[in-house]
Order: C-alpha cells, then sequence, then structure tokens
C-alpha cells in the first residue's frame, strides 16, 4: 500500500498537491499550524492512495515522499 509523507515544517500550505490529488484525499489541515504559521497538507484517507504521486510532483518545496 502506497503511503504519503509531508515533511509539514516545509509545507507551505499552498493547496496545489490537494488540487492535483485524483482521489480527492490530500487537504490542508484547519487544526494544525506549523513553525511558520501555515497549515500543513494531509492526507484524509491513506487507504485510498493509489500511489500515483501527482501530490508529490505538483509540490513546489519538495515537502511531500510517496513511497510505494
Amino acid at each position: 500500500m502506497p503511503r504519503i509523507i509531508v515533511d509539514e515544517e516545509r509545507c507551505k500550505g499552498c493547496g496545489l498537491c490537494a488540487t492535483a490529488c485524483p482521489k480527492g484525499i490530500v487537504a490542508l489541515s484547519s487544526e494544525t499550524l506549523n513553525s511558520k504559521g501555515y497549515h500543513p497538507a494531509h492526507v484524509a484517507e491513506m487507504t485510498l492512495c493509489i500511489g500515483c504521486a501527482m501530490c508529490a510532483l505538483m509540490c513546489p518545496d519538495v515537502a511531500i515522499v510517496v513511497e510505494r
């Protein structure tokens, strides 16, 4: 099963990963803030991930890694 790892301190909450996800499982956390004051991305339902890595490809900060 694929796994998405988000480096929350590197994420600036731009939302490009959420837009790129074909399954719609990546979203910005409304509850969490990183040390820079941004709402980082998180995965709502990891079991639905297909491992396409579109979220990682779209991330301008290279804050996402997809393990297959």
